[in-house]
C-alpha cells in the first residue's frame, strides 16, 4: 500500500480552479518528483496535502488514514512535514532552538529530542558546528541544512521539499540533494519539487509533470527522463510552456 496517496484532487483559488483532478502515490523510501512550470500547481499540490489549502474534493490519505480535514498542526502529528520554498526558518533563534521547535511533538522526551538532534547533526555536521549560531546569520545553504533537519525532527513517513536547490550554488545544491537521497534510503518518502528536472529525475525513482493543474505524463523518472516531450523543457531546468498565472 502506498505510504501517501492522493486521488482526484480539485483545488481552488476563488473561482478558479488551481488543481484539476490531481492524481498521485508514493511509496515508502521512495522519492518522487513532481515537476512543472511556474503556475502549474505544484506549490498547491503540497500546501494542499499539508493541509494549509482545503480541497473542494479529492482524497490524500497517509498509510490509509485521511488527512481531509485535519489542520495542519494533526497533518504534522499524522507524520507529514513540509519544507516550503523560502526556508522559512526563526532567523532570530540559533540552530539549536530551530531544531528544537521542529521536536515540539516529541518535547516531554528529552532523550528522544536528543537523539533526533543528533542523527541531524550527523547528517549535517555543518550544523552542529553552528549549533549556537543565530539562524538568520547561516548561508543559503546551511539555511536550507536547517529547514529539512528542522522538518525530519518529527520522524516523519513523508516528506514534502518545495525547491530545495533554490537560489543555491550548484556544488550545494548538489549536496543537500545527496542528502534528500540519505534521508529517502533511511526508509522516509519523499515528494521533491524540484526546478532542476535533470537532478530531480536523477535521484527520484517516479515523477509526475503538472501543466495547468493537471498531470500530463507520469511514470518511471528514468523513463520519464527520455522522453522527448519532457527534454524539449529543459531550458537549464524545467520549464513547461504554459499561459498559466504564477500560483498565489
Amino acid at each position: 500500500m502506498a505510504v501517501l496517496e492522493v486521488r482526484d484532487l480539485h483545488v481552488f483559488y476563488g473561482n478558479i480552479e488551481a488543481l484539476k483532478g490531481i492524481s498521485l502515490q508514493a511509496d515508502a523510501g521512495q522519492i518522487v518528483a513532481i515537476l512543472g512550470g511556474n503556475g502549474a500547481g505544484k506549490t498547491t499540490t503540497l500546501r494542499t496535502i499539508s493541509g494549509l489549502l482545503r480541497p473542494r474534493s479529492g482524497s490524500i490519505t497517509c498509510n490509509g488514514k485521511s488527512l481531509v480535514g485535519l489542520s495542519a498542526h494533526g497533518i504534522v502529528a499524522m507524520g507529514i512535514s513540509h519544507v516550503p520554498e523560502g526556508r522559512r526558518i526563526f532567523n532570530v533563534l540559533t540552530v539549536e532552538e530551530n531544531l528544537n521547535l521542529g521536536g515540539y511533538l516529541i518535547r516531554s522526551d528529552r532523550a528522544m529530542v536528543q537523539e533526533r538532534k543528533s542523527a541531524i547533526y550527523a547528517l549535517f555536521p555543518r550544523l552542529l558546528e553552528r549549533r549556537m549560531q543565530l539562524a538568520g546569520t547561516l548561508s543559503g545553504g546551511e539555511q536550507q541544512m536547517l529547514a529539512i533537519g528542522r522538518a525530519i525532527m518529527s520522524d516523519p513517513k513523508v516528506l514534502m521539499l518545495d525547491e530545495p536547490s533554490l537560489g543555491l550554488a550548484p556544488i550545494l545544491a548538489r549536496s543537500v540533494l545527496r542528502t534528500v537521497r540519505e534521508i529517502a534510503d533511511r526508509g522516509t518518502t519523499v515528494l521533491l519539487v524540484e526546478q532542476n528536472a535533470r537532478q530531480a529525475l536523477t535521484i527520484a525513482q517516479r515523477a509526475y509533470v503538472i501543466e495547468v493543474g493537471r498531470i500530463v505524463l507520469e511514470g518511471e523518472a528514468s523513463e520519464l527522463a527520455k522522453d522527448e516531450r519532457v527534454q524539449k523543457a529543459y531550458l537549464g531546468g524545467f520549464e513547461a510552456v504554459s499561459s498559466a498565472s504564477p500560483e498565489p
